[in-house]
């Protein structure tokens, strides 16, 4: 039977250590890390999700500026808002949370932010500096970042040798991630719906990371015996045995019958998820670390 990775108590540990650094800065230079979160419309989802991470960039000492912007906002006035985050030297992180509501076009506002605040790491000067392996001039983006720390825990910082497969190949998380393990020596393959073979692919992976958003599609005969198993898919299903109309959450693997074949391996939900937050608050202390020209620590 896998170990099975408590991601909630890995998260836990990385707050802790932003906390620390946020304490320091704090202490050394009177710099106060700040992130800015800025939501459009009234989708409850979005909502509930930006409350956390105010309420955690509050809880790690940070300034905490939360946006609320009705749906009717235009794209010049957001852009606008960018743009005077962008200006405020007190803030050092700014997320503008997605997906925005029609007709608003997200790409643009995205590649408006300063790629030194964007502490989701998905403007393009940070996915280029990912993907030329510059991890420390960068910020990356969240829910890589916060698989790699599993993947590490694991085997260490050296992937030498290792054979790792992410299935699923987004902007979002699949080329981030296969660029991280890259970046860590491992030996890289991205599969996606197209891979001829898919099963047979993953069962050569020593380290094999789901995103594709299919529930519970990785089986038992896709792992490698002792294999680590990052799964990264969120998906909800109709869940008959809690009654009528209820549902639950699964991931892009089947736990169950993998975890008997696995080495390790993340639940869903308590897996990847509470990392993402967690990862955000240390991307946030990163980039204030930087601004304030010291080195910056690593998480």
């Amino acid at each position: 039977m896998a170990t099975v990775i408590d991601g909630k108590q890995v998260a836990s540990s990385v707050i802790d250590a932003v906390k620390t650094a946020s304490q320091v800065l704090k202490d050394e230079t009177g710099v106060k890390p700040g992130l800015a979160v800025v939501i459009v419309g009234d989708d409850p989802a979005s909502h509930a999700y930006v409350s956390s991470k105010s309420r955690m960039a509050k809880e790690c000492g940070f300034t905490s500026v939360q946006h609320t912007l009705p749906e009717q906002t235009t794209q010049e006035d957001l852009a606008a808002l960018v743009q005077s985050l962008n200006e405020d030297e007190s803030l050092h992180g700014i997320l503008v949370q997605l997906p925005l509501p029609k007709p608003l076009r997200s790409e643009p506002i995205i590649q408006s932010i300063l790629p030194e605040k964007d502490v989701d790491g998905l403007h393009v000067v940070n996915a280029g500096k990912l993907a030329t392996g510059d991890l420390d001039g960068g910020l990356v983006s969240c829910t890589p970042a916060g698989a790699m720390v599993f993947v590490r825990q694991t085997h260490g910082a050296d992937l030498s040798g290792l054979n790792a497969v992410v299935i699923g190949r987004s902007n979002l998380f699949g080329k981030p991630m296969a660029a991280l393990l890259l970046a860590a020596n491992a030996t890289v393959t991205v599969a996606h719906s197209r891979t001829r073979n898919l099963a047979e692919v993953c069962r050569g992976a020593d380290i094999l990371v789901a995103a594709v958003g299919r529930p519970e599609m990785v089986n038992a005969d896709w792992v490698k015996p002792g294999a680590t198993v990052i799964d990264v898919g969120i998906n909800r299903i109709d869940a008959p045995e809690k009654g009528e109309g209820k549902s639950r959450l699964v991931g892009d693997v089947a736990f169950k019958e993998c975890a008997a074949v696995a080495g390790v391996i993340t639940p869903v939900p308590g897996g990847v998820g509470p990392m993402t937050i967690a990862m955000l608050m240390a991307n946030t202390v990163i980039a204030a670390y930087r601004k304030a020209g010291r080195q910056a620590p690593s998480f």
